[in-house]
């Protein structure tokens, strides 16, 4: 069967690079297709009536016409821009730092519309709340559930013995818990409280309504953070760039502002 010429598609822009003196080359993420990359012709001019449509983190319908190499938008109209996002830096350096994890994560042309629809609601979740720690956490677990990385978190990687309520570890090479009787077998393992765990195991299988009323301390969310960060860092073999930044602008956010 040919396929159309033209498409339409909902997409968010998840990362762009310049093409010669006016085009760009947007990475687009979308429901049906997953990551796609296409051209945007003349959006690096003031004057172009795609620009505001296909910046950074926007949610967008588009008109996109297939090419020999690189597929071209043709047209595009915003259906959310997160403006909240892009005014303020510390929530603009979150959405990007989930960009960027989609991105490195998801292979091109590979379907995943929950993949989707959790990134367009993370967004939304941190335009419009303050629980972005949660958001954050909870987007990285169910990232990874979708893609296929799911973390072991009931039973031990190890011996396959059911994980008891005491003080645990996490191993990110074994992709799980591993319990106190066979820890001396990873020795890069991480100490994992009880109550991480717990949360671990809650968020990685509820729905946000329930995973956002989950007090968490702020030694928790280190712990959370912590544990996770290395977990996605083992799977993509290298550093998250952006995290970086999100480290700086907790320690001194006005400073990097101004």
């Amino acid at each position: 069967m040919t396929q159309l010429r033209v498409y339409q598609t909902e997409a968010i822009v998840i990362k762009r690079i310049k093409l010669g003196e006016a085009d760009r080359i947007l990475t687009l993420y979308t429901p049906e297709k997953g990551k796609i990359r296409a051209v945007a012709k003349g959006t690096r001019r003031p004057i172009s009536k795609l620009g505001g449509h296909v910046e950074l983190l926007t949610h967008s319908q588009l008109l996109i016409a297939r090419g020999r190499n690189l597929d071209i938008i043709t047209q595009a109209q915003t259906i959310n821009s997160f403006m909240p996002i892009k005014n303020d830096l510390i929530r603009l350096s979150q959405g990007l730092y989930c960009a960027e994890l989609v991105d490195a994560f998801a292979a091109e042309h590979i379907e995943s519309v929950e993949t989707f629809h959790l990134f367009r609601d993370t967004l939304d979740r941190l335009a419009n709340s303050d629980m972005s720690a949660i958001a954050l956490r909870y987007f990285e677990l169910q990232l990874v559930n979708y893609l296929g990385y799911r973390p072991q978190l009931q039973s031990c990687t190890l011996c396959n013995k059911g994980i008891q309520p005491e003080i645990n570890y996490f191993s990110s090479s074994q992709g799980g818990i591993i319990c106190p009787q066979c820890v001396h077998e990873e020795v890069l393992s991480r100490r994992l409280s009880l109550n991480a765990l717990k949360v671990l195991r809650l968020w990685q299988n509820c729905d946000y309504a329930i995973a956002v009323r989950i007090n968490v301390n702020d030694e928790l969310a280190k712990e959370l953070e912590t544990v996770i960060r290395d977990y996605l860092k083992y799977l993509l073999e290298k550093q998250i760039k952006s995290t970086a930044f999100l480290d700086a602008l907790k320690v001194k956010p006005a400073a990097i502002d101004n």
